[in-house]
């Protein structure tokens, strides 16, 4: 992350200071004390935060056994987003959700053997297919787009196969099957299709049907997957362990052991866990049930689970702070990669799990204006786009809006995003304002270009689908493109 200051590398880089905490006491032992505990307790939680956060939405997302139409389903098959999201309480498992794809989501279980997605010819439309590891990596995209393909990425519009296959698979593949070697046995792919507008649905749900998953042994034969007897979409909702009220925050750590022994490590994972191992935190290890932590350390590891999300949010400040300068008052960062990153991989998570490689996709991100003050709806903002300036991208942009926790705000006209689909108003000039206010706008024009927020706070986030490769780089670093400051406006003037 070339582009932030040397303050925000050091918060990258896990320089945070630990503040004090009222009665800690300096109890020593094997176990360390309370700030050993504390100290060490935060840098498990950014660790394993992805992790378990990755294992709460398979959980939740496997918990039926047929599609509900919300993307969630048996793994080893498709299970489609068929429509434009439309907020509901109960569909709050994935943060930042976008509002100009058509999701197509697939656990895979590699467990017995590969499995073969199937990729339709796709032409002028944006598509990606986004595999994930269980910590969040992504390893491998399938994409129609033709920016910069490195190792892992493959551009595809005439339809294709490709076999997923576990660790040390060494079998053979049949011609034209094109081969991706998984880290895990486990797969989160994140299947986005763009559509253009409600009209554009039936021919995005057409694209969608024959996206296919299909096990090896039964590739080039008709495969449908079992449809159960009765259907129960009823989901379980499952919750990161140690974080919801009521738990004990050491039963994290538990459930981090847990996972840490079913998705092995990366090898350059080594060395913090090492440094973990004085906590009694590692594969398959259960701090709760040691008896050589002392009760100021454990008091110390539950703290830092119990903070850890006011802990994220602060690392996110001190990130948006260094970015903002440079990238217009956003934060703007590398996502999809994170190696011994862990900070940047657990704020990711928190404000947009599953965001892929920047050359797909680069996120803008804002919660204050362009004086740094919290967005509010209370005030009326205006973003200026001068002519010529259009977010340079190959896929599509867009402007999205959601509230303090990352998702869509109910509004009156059911609008979630502006984007380069929409039907905006442009000024004499070629420029183009966008306003994000709580009231409806009075003007014809502004109402056309206006995004609903909430009466309290929000944030917004841009998305640059297939960036420019000669762009890529000055987005990233801020000597390039930039989203258009959030300036606070009154009636008639900006301030």
């Amino acid at each position: 992350m070339r582009y932030l200051t040397k303050v925000a590398a050091a918060v990258v880089a896990g320089v945070l200071l630990v503040p004090a905490a009222a009665g800690a006491d300096s109890q020593g032992g094997k176990g360390g004390d309370y700030r050993t505990g504390y100290a060490l307790g935060q840098r498990a939680y950014d660790y394993g935060l992805p992790l378990l956060d990755t294992e709460r939405l398979f959980q939740t997302s496997t918990s039926v056994n047929s599609s509900d139409d919300s993307g969630n389903g048996p793994v080893n098959q498709f299970n489609h987003l068929p429509k434009l999201v439309v907020p509901k309480p109960d569909q709050r498992s994935v943060v930042a959700p976008n509002a100009d794809t058509l999701y197509s989501l697939a656990w895979l279980d590699l467990s017995d053997e590969p499995q073969v997605i199937h990729v339709p010819a796709i032409k002028n439309r944006f598509y990606v297919m986004e595999m994930l590891t269980p910590w969040t990596e992504n390893f491998y995209n399938i994409t129609s787009h033709d920016g910069p393909h490195g190792k892992g990425t493959h551009r595809l519009t005439r339809g294709g196969d490709f076999a997923v296959v576990p660790p040390g698979y060494t079998g053979d593949l049949p011609a034209g099957v094109h081969r991706i070697e998984s880290p895990y046995k486990r797969v989160w792919v994140l299947g986005r299709t763009l559509i253009r507008g409600a009209s554009d649905t039936p021919a995005v749900n057409a694209i969608q049907k024959r996206y296919t998953v299909t096990p090896l042994s039964r590739y080039g034969r008709p495969h449908t997957p079992p449809k159960p007897s009765p259907p129960d979409t009823t989901l379980n909702i499952a919750t990161v362990p140690g974080t919801k009220p009521g738990d004990d925050p050491l039963t994290f750590y538990t459930a981090l052991g847990r996972e840490l022994r079913t998705f092995k490590p990366m090898p350059g994972d080594r060395r913090l866990l090492k440094r973990l191992e004085r906590i009694g935190v590692g594969p398959g290890t259960d701090p709760a049930r040691s008896h050589r932590l002392s009760a100021a350390t454990l008091r110390g590891m539950r703290d830092a689970v119990a903070q850890g999300r006011a802990h994220t949010d602060d690392v996110v400040k001190r990130m948006y702070a260094a970015s903002a300068p440079a990238h217009n008052g956003y934060l703007v960062m590398n996502t999809g990669a994170y190696g011994t990153d862990y900070r940047r991989r657990a704020v990711v998570d928190q404000i947009g799990l599953g965001a892929p490689l920047s050359h797909i996709s680069v996120y803008p991100f804002a919660r204050t204006d362009k004086q740094s003050r919290p967005l509010s709806g209370a005030h009326r903002y205006v973003l200026h786009v001068p002519a010529g300036r259009m977010p340079p991208v190959k896929g599509f942009w867009s402007l999205t809006l959601y509230d303090k926790d990352g998702f869509f705000v109910p509004n009156p006209i059911d609008r979630y995003v502006l984007n380069d689909r929409s039907d905006l108003h442009r000024n004499s000039d070629g420029s183009m304002d966008l306003y994000v206010q709580h009231d409806e706008p009075t003007d014809k024009a502004e109402r056309k270009n206006w995004l609903p927020a909430p009466e309290d706070g929000f944030s917004l986030m841009w998305r640059l689908y297939g960036p420019s490769p000669d762009a890529l780089p000055g987005l990233l670093d801020g000597t390039g493109w930039k989203p258009p400051a959030i300036e606070r406006a009154t009636p008639g003037h900006l301030q």
